[in-house]
């Protein structure tokens, strides 16, 4: 039988790892708790997954991912992680789920972003950020709808960790259209890699634009230097946040068991059991 894995990635840089292996140990004892065999560790790479001989497949028996052992040992592909059959628990977006993950994996619960600004309950939102003096700082809005200002985006240089991002490129492109416009505001855009790098494109003057979800946003404030360049200049609309997942294969009674578990924690600040 092969090894359960669990994996937090999304927001696992390396100046919290041992908050997040903190997080993960307060989820590993509750689902023990419940009988569920949780992994002592996370995983932070493709070598931590366990091989998968002739590739991964979906439900059909398609092929939908090659063997993890095939993959840079040092690097990790969240893809390939999201789905993995081995798959006990991780953190995803809600693009990838949107563009197909969603069939291959079930939702577990959801975090709690009412720690952060721009966050309330499942909910957050993008701070977008601009060179600080480029535009007015403003505040997240308390209804948490879209504040766009126009004005300054027309004609700038928007960049974006990935294209399948809800936070960093889907939702913004969404908002726009819900104001009349696209992301053709925008006289071009590019692909950064991450939040983090994002914020770095802008204050470095390489991008003008970028939407950063709110917790990342919060990172940025602690440990990223290049905050201290860039400012907020409005907020994408309140969507929910990162779900919490498992493989299409994990069994009823296991699913069923990590949703208690998280209820049982639900008074955590990080942990809120999916509605």
């Amino acid at each position: 039988m092969m090894n359960l894995i669990a994996a937090l990635p999304m927001y696992d840089w390396p100046e919290v790892r041992g908050e997040v292996d903190a997080q993960w140990g307060q989820l590993r004892d509750a689902f023990r708790q419940k009988g569920i065999d949780a992994p002592q560790a996370i995983a932070r790479s493709n070598g931590d997954l366990p091989p998968v001989p002739g590739g991964i497949h979906d439900a059909q028996g398609a092929l939908i991912a090659p063997d993890p052992s095939t993959l840079p040992p040092g690097e990790l592909d969240y893809h390939k992680l999201w789905l993995h059959p081995a798959l006990l628990f991780a953190q995803t977006c809600w693009g990838p789920m949107e563009l197909g993950l969603s069939s291959h994996v079930q939702v577990i619960g959801q975090p709690s972003y009412d720690a952060y600004e721009g966050g309330q309950g499942e909910l957050y939102s993008s701070a977008l950020v601009m060179r600080t003096g480029e535009g007015p700082e403003v505040r997240s809005p308390a209804d948490g709808k879209a504040l766009l200002p126009l004005d300054l985006f027309r004609g700038k240089r928007l960049t974006f960790n990935s294209l399948d991002s809800m936070s960093g490129m889907i939702g913004l492109t969404r908002d726009l259209q819900a104001a009349g416009e696209s992301v053709d505001i925008f006289s071009s855009r590019s692909e950064s890699g991450g939040h983090r790098a994002s914020i770095v494109t802008v204050a470095e003057g390489r991008a003008d634009v970028a939407a950063i979800d709110c917790e990342s946003w919060a990172l940025a404030q602690r440990f990223e230097p290049a905050v201290r360049k860039v400012a907020i200049v409005g907020w994408t609309a309140r969507r929910k946040g990162l779900p919490f997942i498992t493989a299409r294969t994990t069994p009823e009674k296991t699913v069923r068991a990590m949703r208690e578990a998280l209820a049982s924690l639900s008074e955590q600040p990080r942990i809120q059991r999916v509605g």
